[in-house]
């Protein structure tokens, strides 16, 4: 795993794995993301420490997202869940007034994730992609279609880096 490149909120790091006899965990220094495991921690539990990093650092960005466009669009999310998504980007419930986010959102640009966050909670107004729907996003989020094509451009996975 050392030597690859992780995204972080669009950023590109080189990844750095520091085996410690301590708590795993996982920070940004600079132009590195450092992976803190403990000594001889295979790659599924490498893996399972740097997914669980990117899930919270979606979960610990959408609450004010949520919360400035609940007033914005005038309806309410009673709940948001975080996990990995193999074909989407997010989903919403209109029923149960609940948005799912996928963990991926963490390595792209944060107005990714807002936009992903208003996509979702346009459809408590419509459940649809139809005119009413596209309606809104026009009107609340007029460049909407850049932020798109922008999220499903840039790469999300660890990339090895060449040397």
């Amino acid at each position: 795993m050392d030597r690859e490149s992780h995204y972080v909120w669009g950023k590109r790091l080189l990844l750095k794995v520091a085996e410690v006899d301590a708590a795993p965990e996982v920070r940004v220094q600079h132009a590195t993301l450092v992976l803190q495991v403990r000594p001889g921690a295979d790659v599924a539990t490498r893996g399972a420490v740097l997914a669980a990093w990117y899930r919270q650092q979606i979960k610990n960005e959408v609450a004010p997202i949520v919360m400035a466009w609940e007033r914005r669009l005038s309806v309410s999310v009673d709940g948001i869940f975080v996990q990995q998504m193999k074909t989407k980007w997010g989903s919403c419930n209109p029923r149960a007034r609940t948005i799912r986010l996928n963990t991926e959102l963490a390595k792209k640009p944060k107005e990714c994730l807002e936009y992903i966050v208003v996509h979702e909670m346009a459809h408590l107004l419509d459940p649809t992609h139809g005119p009413r729907f596209l309606a809104t996003m026009d009107r609340v989020l007029p460049a909407w279609r850049d932020t798109r094509e922008m999220l499903n451009r840039l790469p999300a996975s660890h990339q090895r880096w060449a040397y």
